[in-house]
């Protein structure tokens, strides 16, 4: 046959031939090490890209001993193998199925470059709320929820755990967007939430009508990790410290196709010591009580959190997850009374000492159902949850007295607290886009709250403890919320709007039960929101918002029970206290300059009914109870920003100013006045070399003046210091929280027949922890606040 007629035929065949091979495929494989030895790298990314146009083919990971087997749909394709860490390296024109042995060589550029992505903005702005990323703040390390907040810009917490955003109480928290039992007990179980399992934390000022209304000053709500990277990633960690604060935790995850597993445990023990001074004077008589003494709560915790997405297909999800916390509490306290009278003349002096046991079991669980209607328009969706959780608390409480001069007013007691609460929450929530610009959001809630609380106290009489009737009872609360809400809103390429609707029916009920005291209360209310914003150019734009929110009496708010451990300084409920609601308007503005970013705004409320904890004063005793006591008009302003001065050190800081005109009367006494108050935090962070992070964190809150007198300001310093190793994987930190023990909690309350003066300090912690990170790598852009 001649050549030329045996071309075409040859041409065919290889054609054909071609096309079987493509038809069948080429699988590869082959193994992962790092150079300079034969560790392999687990989970690597192994990717088969089209060497025409740059496009992936497919794609896989490696496993625990670095191999990998990858079917490629033709030979002549590239392989591309990379690690965090590590330089990408390339195979061209793969051809055998056979690949050997890839070695992967450490790049510092490569791995810096991935860590400065993960360095993200310490606050992001959206629409209508800010996001402050956690674990950006080294101080943060080892520290618990409260801790973290009291970083976060506009929010400031008390040394007792009361949680502030712009200087105001009444701020509803959320756990990932729903109710959580732990945000309750006046946010002290918060403490079972620890740094590195929070990702975010999202402030929200104004919210939207989809959100609850409950909260008057807003919404804080904390968004905790849960990884979803192919594969098993993870981290170990370890934190000890001084007060007593030791842990370990460990935090994983694994992704299939079908399923997403996560899981966090945490074990550790924690001191919390506090020192406290207070005077009571009256002014009547002239006699005075002083009192001082010292405390330290210890709390050993046992926390795990687990939960499953299930994958039923590309448009619907399944989750469940589960949270256990186990918290065993000791506290000792001891305080020296002491007993002046008008000549200045001691009288009595006596020694009260405490020792309180307590156990607190929680639970929470959460299924929650998500259906996305359009493959190519994820934001059509349907979430369908329902949300139980329980606290239960089994307290009780010795006091003994040893007196040293004179007679102590007050003798041996006992108190015991059986407290249990649950709650449940049922929501569904339905996003329609109607076009690319305009979206209709609506749902309904209900949320259920039940809580019963024994109290009882005995007083040490004739040789034995007597139960003292009029201290002893069992108060139940039981609280339903129903909630509609629909939302409309556009979003152009500059101009942007939101406007919504929610109506919600509070039924509220309690009940003393020994003396059948009972307070019922049910209303219905409507809460509109309108929110715009305007986008001059990507460095500049606006938002404005307005808000309708309520703060319902929660139960510490109307239960008439108190602690006794200083019988002349207590806490008190009131039962008859109604709800306060606000109206919030607020207008933002942002600007991104080169390596600056300013947040700056001003904000109004209009509060009325407003909550404020008053002091009744009777021999000598103050008994402190929150009362609805008249309006309250604040006007604010809000800066917030970031500078980076040089690639070594970056400056961020925020700095709230407001002045307020409080109109009160009380038992036909006007309490009206106008004062002023701010708080501000500078931080600067040095990226130093050897891979060393350092950081300062300067703050301050003034002082400012209430209903009855005024609360101290004060200045504190945090300080943080991080130090990555093997190739960040590993991390070493170092915190210091209140580096010069200048935080002080401090009030008076001056009136004409009384005066009284309230001290509390905690001190510094010092914590130091270390934490490693396995799987894919990507966590450890987080390693840093790692300890659980």
């Amino acid at each position: 046959m001649p050549t030329l007629t045996r071309r075409p035929i040859y041409i065919a065949f290889l054609m054909l031939l071609c096309t079987c091979v493509r038809a069948q495929g080429l699988e590869l494989k082959g193994r992962v090490v790092e150079s300079g030895g034969e560790l392999p790298v687990e989970f690597a990314t192994v990717k088969a890209i089209d060497p025409s146009n740059g496009d992936m083919l497919t794609g896989t990971t490696t496993d625990v001993a670095g191999n990998f087997t990858l079917t490629v749909p033709q030979p002549g394709i590239t392989l591309e193998v990379s690690f965090l860490g590590f330089a990408p390296t390339r195979v061209e024109d793969v051809r055998g199925a056979d690949m050997g042995t890839i070695v992967l060589k450490p790049d510092g550029e490569t791995l810096d470059e991935v860590l400065v992505t993960g360095e993200r903005s310490t606050t992001e702005f959206r629409l209508d709320k800010r996001v402050f990323n956690v674990g950006k703040d080294l101080s943060s390390s080892g520290a618990s929820a409260l801790e973290v907040l009291n970083n976060v810009p506009s929010v400031t917490v008390s040394i007792e755990g009361q949680i502030n955003l712009r200087g105001s109480g009444g701020v509803q928290i959320l756990i990932d967007g729903k109710p959580s039992v732990l945000t309750a007990d006046n946010g002290n179980a918060l403490g079972t939430i620890t740094a590195d399992m929070i990702e975010s934390v999202e402030v929200i000022t104004n919210p939207s009508a989809k959100y609850q209304a409950e909260g008057t000053a807003g919404i804080i709500n904390i968004v905790l990790k849960k990884e979803e990277q192919r594969g098993l990633n993870g981290s170990v960690t370890v934190n000890t410290g001084t007060p007593n604060n030791h842990s370990l935790g460990l935090s994983v995850n694994r992704r299939t196709a079908k399923f997403n597993l996560f899981g966090q445990l945490g074990v550790g023990y924690r001191t919390f010591p506090e020192d406290n001074r207070g005077i009571n004077r009256d002014l009547s008589s002239g006699t005075t009580i002083l009192s001082e003494g010292e405390a330290d709560k210890n709390e050993q915790f046992y926390n795990l959190i687990l939960g499953t997405d299930y994958h039923i297909n590309d448009r619907n999800v399944l989750s469940l997850t589960g949270h256990l916390a186990y918290e065993i509490e000791t506290e000792n306290a001891i305080t020296d009374f002491s007993v002046i009278n008008s000549a200045g003349n001691l009288t009595d002096a006596w020694r009260r000492t405490e020792a309180t046991e307590a156990t607190n079991p929680k639970w929470q669980y959460e299924l929650n159902y998500k259906r996305e209607f359009d493959a190519e328009d994820k934001d059509h969706v349907l979430i369908v949850s329902a949300l139980g959780n329980s606290f239960t608390k089994d307290q009780s409480s010795e006091f003994t007295t040893n007196t040293s001069e004179g007679e102590a007013l007050f003798g041996d007691q006992l108190t015991r607290t059986d407290f249990g609460q649950t709650e449940y929450t049922f929501k569904a929530d339905y996003t329609r886009p109607v076009s690319e610009a305009v979206t209709l959001e609506t749902g309904l809630q209900y949320v259920l709250n039940d809580v019963g609380n024994d109290f009882a106290v005995s007083d040490f009489i004739d040789d034995d403890f007597q139960l003292v009737p009029e201290l002893t009872n069992r108060f139940e609360f039981q609280q339903g919320v129903l909630g509609a809400y629909v939302t409309s809103s556009y979003e152009g390429d500059k101009w942007g709007v939101k406007a919504g609707l929610r109506v919600e029916q509070t039924d509220l009920s309690t009940v003393l039960v020994n003396t059948q005291e009972a307070n019922d209360q049910n209303y219905t209310n409507l809460f509109p929101t309108l929110h715009t914003s305007y986008k001059f150019s990507e460095a500049a734009s606006v938002q404005a918002g307005y808000s309708r929110r309520v703060f319902r009496p929660r139960l510490w708010d109307l239960n008439p029970f108190f602690n006794i451990r200083n019988n002349f300084n207590v806490r008190a409920g009131n039962p008859n206290l109604q709800p306060e609601f606000t109206d919030s308007y607020e207008v933002t503005g942002i600007l991104i300059v080169g390596d600056l970013s300013l947040n700056a705004g001003i904000y109004h409320r209009y509060t009325t009914d407003v909550v404020e904890r008053v002091s009744f004063f009777q021999d000598n005793v103050n008994v402190t109870q929150p009362i609805n006591l008249g309006t309250s008009r604040t006007n604010g302003v809000e800066l917030n920003g970031k500078y980076r001065p040089a690639k070594w050190m970056t400056l961020s800081g925020d700095f709230n100013f407001n002045a307020f005109d409080r109109t009160a009367e009380l038992e036909g006494v006007s309490y009206d006045f106008s004062a002023e108050q701010f708080n501000g935090r500078l931080v600067t962070k040095f990226e130093l070399p050897l891979d060393i992070d350092f950081e300062v964190a300067g703050n301050v809150r003034s002082g400012y003046r209430t209903v009855q007198g005024n609360v101290s300001g004060f200045s504190y310093a945090d300080i943080g210091l991080r130090k990555k190793i093997l190739k960040g994987r590993m991390i070493f930190n170092v915190s210091v929280r209140d580096a010069f023990a200048s935080m002080i909690d401090e009030s008076e309350a001056t009136q004409p027949d009384f005066y009284l003066y309230n001290y509390r300090q905690r001190g510094r912690f010092v914590t130091v922890g270390l934490s490693y990170g396995f799987g894919k790598g990507e966590a450890m852009e987080f390693g840093g606040q790692k300890q659980f």
